[in-house]
């Protein structure tokens, strides 16, 4: 029974209803794996479309390559000229994708039963990960900090890190203004949220009141 269920509806050729049915069942799983990064991401912007999407678009592609050497090498060759430009991803946002292409394969070889079973089993894992881990309520930040020549920045902000932060890192530091000014660039994970201004406040205070830029760390959502 399990076997029948999990069989490819695929024969030699391709029915149009089997087509139909399989091009259903990709957009409806993109759905679902688009929702479910949404709610583990706290935001989807333009990524929860392409997620949507991306199994449908892999399912037509193999339904083109099938059987066809030639068509195989082609698409190969013109993936391969495709480079994709963005803001790193998270391992979220790697897992999302991969799961999203992996759904369009099996779909796209008529695999349906088994796209469905690995769509709704990763989804919820990563659902219930999301909800038990308690780095979800952490908030990333990109902090940048003008600082006078005259300061040593070396362990300036350490315990300011310490008590607003869970995780700190020094990205890099850039000279500005003839030299006069250096440019701190940090990556942090604040521990709530509420305190983002009184953190900010402590920091104005110890840099002389020099600009301060603290926003949400660039990932591959805000490209897609």
């Amino acid at each position: 029974m399990l076997d029948g269920l999990f069989a490819s509806i695929y024969g030699e050729s391709i029915p149009m209803l089997a087509f139909f049915a399989a091009s259903a069942v990709s957009l409806l799983l993109g759905l679902l794996i688009a929702w479910s990064y949404r709610k583990t991401a706290g935001t989807g912007g333009t990524m929860g479309g392409a997620l949507t999407l991306m199994p449908f678009l892999v399912q037509v592609v193999i339904l083109l390559v099938n059987g066809n050497l030639g068509a195989g090498v082609a698409v190969a060759g013109a993936f391969s000229l495709v480079r994709f430009r963005s803001a790193p991803g998270t391992a979220r946002d790697i897992t999302a994708i991969f799961l999203a292409m992996t759904v369009g394969l099996a779909c796209g070889m008529g695999y349906l039963a088994l796209g469905a079973f690995a769509a709704v089993i990763v989804c919820a894992v990563l659902l219930v990960m999301s909800a038990l881990s308690p780095a979800s309520r952490e908030v990333e930040r990109d902090l940048k900090i003008t600082i006078p020549e005259s300061l040593d920045y070396t362990g300036l902000f350490d315990d300011l890190m310490d008590q607003y932060t869970n995780a700190s890192a020094l990205i890099n530091v850039k000279t500005t203004n003839l030299g006069s000014l250096y440019c701190l660039h940090y990556q942090i994970r604040l521990k709530d949220i509420a305190d983002e201004k009184e953190f900010i406040d402590h920091l104005r205070c110890r840099n002389g009141n020099l600009d301060i830029t603290c926003g949400r760390v660039p990932t591959a959502k805000d490209i897609l």
